[in-house]
């Protein structure tokens, strides 16, 4: 597995990394012991980053791997989490005080000190244009609750304006096949202010995946069934925003451009890893399989998916632009 720094922190993050809120909930039930198997399966592969959220489960996913963590010493890897979400998305939640009760909460989920990398989870855009935010999240660092800062954000528009700040470690987003908007200005300003870019939702929720059909069902629980539209929290976040038929279409077509022995969720994730700009891809998974599947992906030759790559802008063109890019 190819390893990538992280901005300017001295460490070194995977190209593959591991979304671990499969873990916490909204996919299903997984078990506390599949859930650990899938840490140490995508440890064994060669990942060393974790991301999560101190809503996954409400702390379950976080908890989940601070006892991986603790089992583990010497482990190398690095957890990014995210925090905001546990109040109303409005901008006057997002105070220090809360970032401080956010952040130690999630310190004791984790068994930490000092928390690795914490997010900002999708907050309005009133609080990425903010100096105040920068300025609270600085004394967290300073206070050493925190080595290290990044926002994940839901449009380009609030990615550029968090690039622009000189103490973001990183931003992520949605960045895939079906969604390829941060292309334009996003990974290129990324890329020239030595931010990195986590690519968020790397198989669209599934789509690309290769396995659904018209007719797949997802528990009542998945948020693949409540959250199509945006029903229950951000919409154009499952799926991609992208309608479920016409992805399922797109995923085909993206299917005949595969060179022979690659899967579309491994081309997928190969691809998006090979972009200038991108510093991981982070695929969530609910077991074993999953993990190895996802972490071998790292390891494809990216000269190998020329014809993919040429499908991705065609299908996408042809499909999706006219609904997906000027939204996000």
């Amino acid at each position: 597995m190819h390893q990538r720094p992280l901005a300017a922190t001295g460490r070194s993050v995977s190209t593959i990394g591991l979304g671990t809120w499969q873990l916490g909930a909204d996919w299903g039930d997984v078990s506390e012991a599949d859930a650990l198997d899938v840490l140490a399966t995508s440890v064994e592969a060669g990942v060393t980053l974790f991301d999560t959220a101190d809503v996954y489960g409400d702390g379950r996913s976080e908890t989940l791997i601070g006892r991986f963590l603790a089992e583990h010493p010497g482990h190398g890897i690095t957890v990014a989490t995210k925090m905001g979400r546990r109040m109303d998305q409005v901008p006057e939640n997002y105070t220090a005080g809360n970032f401080r009760a956010w952040t130690d909460r999630s310190r004791s989920n984790l068994g930490v000190d000092t928390l690795d990398l914490v997010q900002l989870h999708c907050p309005p855009s009133a609080v990425i244009d903010a100096d105040e935010t920068y300025d609270a999240l600085d004394a967290l660092v300073a206070d050493g609750a925190i080595a290290a800062y990044g926002v994940s954000v839901e449009t380009c528009a609030q990615a550029l304006s968090a690039i622009s700040r000189p103490g973001i470690t990183n931003v992520q987003i949605i960045f895939n096949p079906f969604r390829l908007k941060p292309l334009d200005e996003v990974l290129p300003a990324a890329d020239a202010a030595g931010v990195a870019i986590f690519a968020r939702v790397p198989l669209a929720s599934g789509l690309l995946s290769g396995r659904y059909t018209a007719s797949t069902s997802f528990a009542g629980n998945d948020h693949r069934s409540y959250n199509r539209n945006g029903e229950a929290f951000d919409r154009g976040e499952t799926f991609s925003g992208v309608d479920y038929e016409t992805g399922l279409v797109a995923a085909d077509e993206l299917s005949a451009a595969l060179p022979d022995g690659v899967s579309l969720p491994a081309a997928s994730l190969a691809w998006i890893a090979s972009r200038p700009g991108v510093t991981s891809v982070i695929p969530g998974a609910r077991t074993t399989a999953q993990a190895q599947s996802n972490a071998a992906a790292g390891l494809i030759d990216p000269a190998t998916l020329d014809t993919f790559a040429a499908a991705v802008a065609d299908v996408y063109d042809r499909r999706l632009r006219a609904d997906i890019h000027p939204q996000w």
